[in-house]
């Protein structure tokens, strides 16, 4: 069964839902809602659907199976629940709201209407990322003992209501989640304005996992645009590239000996450098085919109202730690 979609919002990252609904073998895009005549004009125009200035009357007069939610974040929870209660399965783009209170109703409106409800933690579905839990899972790395996470790059000015621990920490957050598969016990922050008034548009996060430590930095103030992230293991060291779905693992060599004092000493010989082998793909493209297969095969999304949730909460913890800080 082909599933009939729309997208709200088709302008930086909306227009490509919008794409990719239109060429994937499980989705016809029917229509696209936008305030913005001339930018909704041109995609429904570009992909041969229907336009709607008001998306609730694109809700009442279109058969809509999914819908892609791509909005600014504080109209998440109004979009999504008309969307929601009109029975449609809803992606909403991260982060799920811009509070937990929004988030919860939206989460029990999903219920309640037994529709599914995704969030679009997009890097979750980078195919480096993938195959960096799979090596953890499977022990390569050893017990992990940090991660390390840099995504900094200049102001997007697509950004209107967002400071950048929601905007860019949010990822890296749910990414330390999901390949931890636990929850930070500890959140520590320090952030700032240093070129945007009244938002944050820097931040260093550390989060902590009852033995493992996670740190992340994030600004809208670099120059050139970096989206690194590095995992410690007893065993080896990460080092994966988001943009170009890059990983390199080394393998450490090491043995446990005394010195000529009796010392206890540890011996590193040098690393096993690997390049390991990844199958790029669009991780959008991967999001939108996950999110078609749990509402085809009525499954849980890989990342759920609930998983959303849960980074809201620990990226606003850290906003408020921050403030503390000051």
């Amino acid at each position: 069964m082909v599933l009939k979609a729309a997208v709200i919002g088709v302008g930086n990252m909306g227009k490509h839902h919008a794409r990719l609904y239109s060429q994937l073998p499980g989705s016809k895009l029917v229509a696209v809602s936008d305030v913005n005549e001339d930018v909704g004009k041109e995609m429904a125009l570009q992909f041969s659907c229907k336009y709607y200035k008001d998306y609730k009357e694109m809700l009442a007069k279109e058969r809509i199976d999914v819908v892609s939610i791509v909005v600014p974040t504080k109209l998440h929870k109004d979009v999504a629940m008309a969307c929601m209660n009109a029975k449609k399965h809803v992606l909403v783009e991260k982060p799920i709201a811009d509070n937990v209170a929004d988030a919860k109703e939206m989460i029990e409106s999903a219920k309640k209407n037994k529709v599914k409800l995704a969030v679009g933690h997009i890097e979750r579905f980078n195919p480096a990322v993938q195959k960096l839990k799979e090596l953890v899972d499977e022990g390569k790395l050893g017990k992990i003992t940090s991660l390390m996470a840099k995504r900094v790059g200049l102001f997007p000015p697509q950004i209107k209501d967002a400071n950048v621990v929601i905007d860019l920490a949010t990822h890296d957050i749910d990414v330390f989640s999901y390949i931890l598969g636990k929850e930070p016990t500890r959140i520590y922050a320090s952030a700032g304005h240093a070129l945007i008034n009244k938002r944050e548009d820097y931040a260093e996060i550390f989060l902590g996992y009852n033995g493992t430590n996670g740190m992340i930095q994030v600004n809208w103030i670099t120059p050139v645009k970096i989206r690194n992230l590095s995992v410690t293991g007893t065993k080896g060291y990460a080092e994966l590239n988001y943009i170009t779905q890059e990983l390199t693992l080394y393998e450490s060599k090491y043995e446990r000996k005394f010195g000529d004092f009796g010392d206890f000493v540890v011996k590193f010989g040098e690393p096993t450098k690997i390049d390991v082998a990844i199958k790029k793909g669009e991780p959008l493209k991967l999001e939108l085919e996950s999110f078609l297969r749990a509402v085809h095969e009525d499954k849980e999304p890989l990342v759920n109202g609930d998983v959303g949730l849960r980074t809201l909460e620990i990226a606003l913890k850290a906003i408020e730690k921050s403030k503390e800080q000051t």
